[in-house]
């Protein structure tokens, strides 16, 4: 009885098996293109043995439904019968008759489906797919019954395919950045790269000739261009029998998406004709050419086109008619040139979609906060004492148990402490914005005694006190310091040197532009440098004899490329960053950071390890701490006569023992001074990892696990033979199954093993952690004591469209105590201001500003909040700061030390060039850093992955009650795709327009927040260059005040090259997104006026104004920039409108922005949480009397001393 139980049970489960593989999918009852419907989970179901295909991890929350007779960006086809029209509508795929009628859904789901092209026997449709969790070609085929995947690529788009004449074969086009033409058989292979040369040349919506000997397709030089001049493109022919290319156009309007006629006798393409985009016909027997339609729909050649730079077209199989998608509709040209007939359809759209990210962040009223940075912490020798700095400011803690105590009592920055070899004192440096850089120290026990040891103020950073009692830094001019206007330094002037402990002269070692992190080691002779590309280096004492000890590279980050010269990519920065005084600094500039890098479109990423921006040799020299990106390792260090290159991306699979010490992240790591224990911090966290610890219990776990598999020994024995008799006993029984039966068996064993392998490592990983401390620093929040009454203003409160035409605010402390018609608040002891004739609306939100003070070595007067809150913004959101340097200064805002506004950031982008996402746990760890550790309440979703990864992100960040928003890159498909996994934010403008119903509904009932940034348009010329050419911030004297010379003349003085320059009018596209923004709004969406950091203070305007322009109302335009705003960073129960409890965030205005947007800039006051300030000077009025100081920035004119006059 027992030799058949298990035969009979391996039966049971093969038949289970097949039944759930046949129901993995569902299918009309007739197989047609009319009433085909495949569900986004399909499988190939061709041979029983076919894997299923993972499906896409997130599971749809929410479903919007309407009806529609229009769509946005339709490509399409015209099947081989000529009978059916399939076309791609937000996602998904339609059929129609081709004359039109009610469309036919062929795809649903949350997978992202476009351009479909018949086979040419009508068997099959071809079709573009995210369904197994990157961009892939794929095909139905009708008469099987099944989905066949094309390509198999993990990370990378597919704008188009198209079938051979034979259908044996197809071409698509496909890549990150520079696309390129592949072809691949419909049966499966690897496929062919056409054209690998020239690399820069981008090839995109491929065509077959009917004579299938030549490949057409529109080409360009990179993959975009910001402010691009025409022509784009041109159309090409990649010859199948002797791989020749050839341009055949030469239009300035450019030529893209080549469509041919089924007898080879036309050629249909798009051109851009003045500032707007038809359809040309040419014979392809004479040449002749002659417009087909104009206008149509605006093609993507200022962007990067993912689905083609035009819609896709198709001529009808007699080649008398072309079919295109403009104007939202479905069209039939006659070729004759004839006029065209639409072709109607109705879709009943339903749209899968991911959860709704909305969190209420309350802003609390109380009168301290925890401090939600540490920076530089660096335990004492002993490993008892732990030296930080809190707001700039030098603290010390016995560690882990004591109070963190302040040991001076300075009132400027402090920074980058360093211990003596006794413990006994630290060293540190200090920034004072009106007497610049020193050199400190500080007695720790007892009496501080802090004592200036420099005899001369300079720019110092990254002091290191030597085991020899010298102290070594990097050394330059304040000026260097003083000139910085953003967060970066020039370092070419930086020089390494020493001096006595005790002070003194300096003692030059070497010039160091390009060196950072001083350390040392037992080895008094060497003074151990990082150096370019993750290198450890030293010298000696005179700065000669440099050695060379080890590279350490990482993991390779999922946007790496090959050139770390050709452009800006932020993963080139961290691959070829640069030392600047002692510290790593990325050498992209500031706009680099901030939108996909226009660099970087000249090439096609090639993945690269990133270097490690720390590195710092043990005591003992045999080991060396290293920080990749954001995680620190251990690593092993031999001497073998050369310079090893170790990468601890994978610390088990490194050349030499390595081990990966965080899990969530870290920064400034240190060694303790026997280089047993490894120290780093993390927003307000600060970990110590004890190696001998960890490699005792790890040992302890390996010889349980040794012991544990040797006593299991016999049953493995045991249980193999009996699964060997009851295969044989199966092949006896059913034959037939008999090789099911062992694939079953041993998929079975493999899942095991690799289920205990996965426990195995978990445990592992789960037996040793690190101890963790919250590092614990309270600050005083800046709250005004006091009442204002300000009477007789116009008040726009956006509680709903209620305007008071003469009403009085009563602010109490930082909150409005109430509101109403003037004369009915009781003003008691409040200090009453009449503001009569004046306009008060809510303080204006930025929900895309960047603003970068100086990194590293920090300031205490930052010009950049000063100008934005003069001019009205109260209150900010940074989506992408590069470092976490803005946590402290946000501490710095909300403790009084700096004026400005209210900062709420993202932190650091989760970005392609910084991680390469491997797993949903792996994920989350990488949130929690902004959850748990930076308190951001927000994120970015910087490009970071396929669809896949970003589903991940999405689906940490809900369990993490973080509000992601994400970047816009130029890229239609991925905004569309951003938008159904529920991102809550969207930054930037959609590249494509005009964005018909189906977009601007969805957008607004899915609460995504657009913010378009149209100073920077995606699509064409920038908005700001438009303001530039019209207005005179040059020559304004407030802008003047609050901007510094070098920075307003720079922008203003001369615009040329690809970020600047002159536009034609018409060429501007700001006023068409706009539009799309307008129909959001006014469908009750969300959007945000975002000045991108261009021009800081009077660039939000400019933005308001451009989003205003699209026909938005002067009430919804001050919707966006106040209470929408707020709603899109969870803040509108605290801000946005002018109610009783909200925060008394205020813009008074002579004018009135109702009856003129423009009256925005007329800004008399400003109130930022209760305090009153004058709007030109930001002199604070009310309720402590005291004047801004702008000296910092400030620099006067050289006074004329000759008489020459030119």
């Amino acid at each position: 009885m027992r030799k058949i139980v298990l035969p009979k049970l391996a039966l049971a489960l093969t038949l289970v098996s097949m039944a759930a593989l046949n129901s993995q999918f569902t299918l009309a009852d007739e197989f047609t293109p009319h009433n085909l419907l495949l569900q986004n989970d399909s499988t190939k179901k061709d041979s029983l043995d076919y894997p299923k295909f993972k499906e896409l991890p997130l599971k749809p929350e929410r479903e919007v439904k309407f009806t529609t007779t229009e769509g946005t960006w339709m490509s399409l086809d015209v099947s081989p019968d000529g009978k059916t029209i399939a076309f791609d509508l937000m996602g998904d795929i339609y059929t129609i008759p081709v004359e039109g009628g009610k469309a036919t859904p062929i795809t649903t789901g949350i997978a992202y489906e476009t351009h479909p092209r018949f086979s040419p026997d009508g068997e099959k449709i071809l079709f573009t797919s995210d369904r197994a969790g990157s961009d892939n070609l794929w095909y139905i085929d009708m008469v099987k019954k099944d989905t066949v995947q094309v390509t198999k690529d993990k990370n990378g788009d597919v704008p188009g395919a198209a079938w051979s004449p034979d259908g044996d074969y197809i071409v698509v086009a496909k890549g990150r950045r520079i696309t390129k033409l592949w072809m691949y058989h419909k049966d499966g292979g690897g496929g062919i790269q056409l054209n690998p040369d020239p690399a820069g040349m981008k090839t995109i919506d491929p065509v077959v000739s009917p004579d299938g000997k030549k490949v057409y397709f529109s080409h360009r030089n990179g993959a975009w261009n910001y402010n691009a001049l025409l022509p784009q493109y041109q159309i090409g022919t990649y010859d199948l029998e002797e791989g020749k290319i050839t341009s055949i156009s030469s239009r300035y309007g450019s030529a893209f998406t080549p469509t041919l006629s089924k007898d080879g006798k036309w050629m249909a393409y798009g051109s851009r004709w003045d500032d707007k985009t038809g359809l040309i016909i040419r014979d392809m027997k004479t040449g002749d050419e002659r417009w087909l339609a104009y206008p149509v729909q605006r093609d993507e050649q200022e962007s990067i086109a993912p689905q083609g730079v035009l819609p896709a077209m198709s001529f009808t199989p007699d080649s008398q008619h072309l079919i295109a998608s403009y104007g939202g509709k479905i069209w039939k040209l006659p070729v004759d040139g004839s006029s065209a007939t639409e072709i109607a359809f109705e879709a009943d759209v339903k749209l899968a979609m991911g959860p709704r990210l909305y969190f209420n962040y309350a802003i609390k009223d109380t009168t301290a906060k925890l401090a939600t940075q540490i920076r530089d912490a660096v335990p004492s020798p002993d490993g008892k004492k732990l030296a930080f700095t809190v707001l700039n400011r030098l603290y010390v803690m016995d560690y882990p148990e004591g109070n963190p105590k302040r040991i001076t009592t300075h009132n400027f920055t402090e920074a980058m402490p360093s211990w003596s070899p006794d413990g006994s004192k630290l060293v540190f440096t200090t920034w004072d914005d009106s007497v610049g850089g020193n050199l400190y120290t500080a007695q720790v026990n007892g009496n501080p005694n802090v004592t200036k040891i420099t005899q001369e103020s300079a720019l110092y950073m990254g002091p290191v006190w030597s085991p020899n009692n010298r102290i070594v830094v990097f050394k330059g001019p304040n000026r260097v310091q003083f000139e910085a206007e953003g967060p970066g330094v020039n370092g070419s002037e930086a020089t390494l040197v020493w001096m006595p402990a005790a002070g003194g002269d300096f003692t030059k070692i070497m010039d160091a532009g390009n060196y950072g992190n001083v350390h040392f080691t037992k080895d008094l002779s060497r003074i151990y440098l990082n150096g370019p590309g993750g290198t450890l280096l030293s010298v000696n004492w005179e700065g000669h004899d440099e050695k060379e000890h080890v590279k350490i590279k990482g993991i390779t980050p999922f946007g790496s490329v090959a050139d770390p010269h050709a452009g800006h990519d932020h993963s080139v920065e961290l691959e070829d960053f640069k030392y600047v005084f002692g510290k790593p600094i990325s050498t992209a500039s500031v706009l680099n950071y901030c939108m996909l890098p226009e660099g970087v479109s000249a090439q096609e990423p090639q993945m690269q390890p990133a270097s490690a921006s720390t590195i710092l040799m043990a005591p003992e020299g045999n080991k060396a701490l290293a920080q990749v990106n954001n995680n620190v390792y251990i690593v092993t260090v031999p001497q073998v006569g050369k310079t090893p290159t170790i990468n601890v991306g994978e610390p088990k699979s490194s050349n030499f023992p390595s081990r990966q010490l965080t899990e969530i992240g870290g920064e400034w790591p240190a060694w303790e001074a026997n280089g047993k224990k490894v120290h780093w911090s993390l927003g307000n966290g600060h970990w110590v990892y004890d190696i001998e610890q960890a490699e005792y219990i790890e040992d302890s776990v390996k010889a349980a696990k040794k012991a544990k598999m040797l006593a299991e020994a016999d049953s493995v024995s045991k249980l193999k033979a009996q699964g060997e008799e009851a295969v044989k006993l199966a092949d006896s029984l059913a034959k037939a199954e008999k090789k099911r039966i062992d694939s079953l068996f041993k998929a079975d064993k493999a899942l095991a093993k690799a289920d205990s392998i996965h426990k195995a490592e978990q445990k592992e990983k789960e037996n040793y952690k690190p101890d963790e401390k919250q590092v614990k620093v309270y600050f005083a929040k800046d709250t005004p004591k006091g009442s204002i009454l300000l009477k007789n203003a116009r008040i726009i409160t956006m509680d709903g469209d209620r305007v008071i035409e003469n009403g009085d605010i009563l602010i109490e402390n930082n909150r409005i105590k109430s509101i109403g018609e003037t004369g009915t608040l009781q003003a008691g002891s409040a200090e009453v201001v009449d503001v009569s004739g004046k306009t008060i609306s809510p303080g204006f939100i930025d929900t895309h500003a960047h603003m970068w003070p100086t990194w590293n070595l920090h300031k205490n007067s930052v010009w950049i909040y000063a100008a934005n809150l003069a001019y009205g913004v109260t209150t900010t959101r940074d989506p992408q700061t590069a470092t976490t340097d803005v946590l402290t200064y946000a501490d710095m805002v909300e403790a009084g030390i700096v004026p400005g506004p209210r900062v709420y950031s993202t932190g650091p982008g989760v970005g392609y060039w910084m991680y390469n996402l491997k797993s949903e746990e792996q994920t989350k760890n990488v949130l929690k850093q902004y959850s748990k550790y930076y308190n951001t309440q927000y994120i970015k979703m910087y490009l970071v992955g396929n669809r896949q990864h970003r589903q991940w992100v999405i689906m940490a960040a809900k369990e993490q009650e973080l509000m992601p928003t994400t970047e816009g890159g130029l890229d239609y498909k991925l905004n569309m795709t951003q938008l159904f996994d529920g991102y809550p934010g969207h930054e930037h403008s959609i590249p494509i327009y005009p964005l018909y119903s189906d977009v601007t509904k969805t957008i607004a009932e899915s609460k995504m927040a657009v913010t378009p940034t149209l100073l920077v348009s995606y699509g064409g010329p920038w908005a700001e260059n438009y303001f530039y050419t019209t207005e005179s911030p040059l020559h304004d004297p407030k802008l003047n005040r609050f901007t510094p010379y070098n920075e307003m003349n720079s922008k203003a003085r001369r615009r040329v090259g690809g970020l600047g320059g002159w536009f034609a009018p018409e060429d501007h596209v700001f006023e068409d997104h706009a539009r799309g923004i307008n129909d959001i709004v006014k469908q009750g969406g969300l959007a945000g006026v975002g000045s991108h950091g261009q021009l800081q203070g009077l660039g939000y305007h400019w933005e308001l104004w451009s989003v205003a322009s699209g026909g938005m109302s002067p009430m919804d335009a001050l919707r966006t920039a106040t209470i929408l705003g707020a709603e899109a960073l969870g803040l509108d129960q605290e801000l946005g409108s002018i109610e009783e409890g909200k925060l008394a965030d205020l813009v008074i205005m002579d004018g009135n922005p109702l009856e003129n947007i423009r009256n925005t800039n007329t800004i008399s006051h400003v109130v930022k949480n209760g305090r009153l300030y004058d709007g030109n000077t930001l002199d604070e009025i009310l309720p402590n009397p005291r004047k801004l100081d702008v000296s910092p920035w400030t620099k006067p004119a050289p006074t004329v001393t000759t008489e020459l006059k030119y």
